[in-house]
């Protein structure tokens, strides 16, 4: 299965992580920020989707 939601095709994205050493921003290095995936059913077939896009499908039914 892919690694994204098969709703909004919401995939990773890269970005950098931040620590606050002593009052100052540590810029530590790059990395992946993921999406929420879990299996769920939708339009009658099971798919990986974002937690996002459950929440919005519970809210139309």
């Amino acid at each position: 299965m892919a690694k994204s939601c098969a709703i909004c095709q919401k995939s990773k994205s890269r970005g950098h992580t931040r620590v606050l050493l002593r009052g100052h921003r540590n810029v530590t290095g790059k990395r992946f920020f993921k999406p929420n995936l879990q299996k769920t059913t939708y339009l009658g077939k099971k798919v990986l989707a974002c937690t996002k896009c459950i929440k919005q499908q519970n809210r139309t039914k």
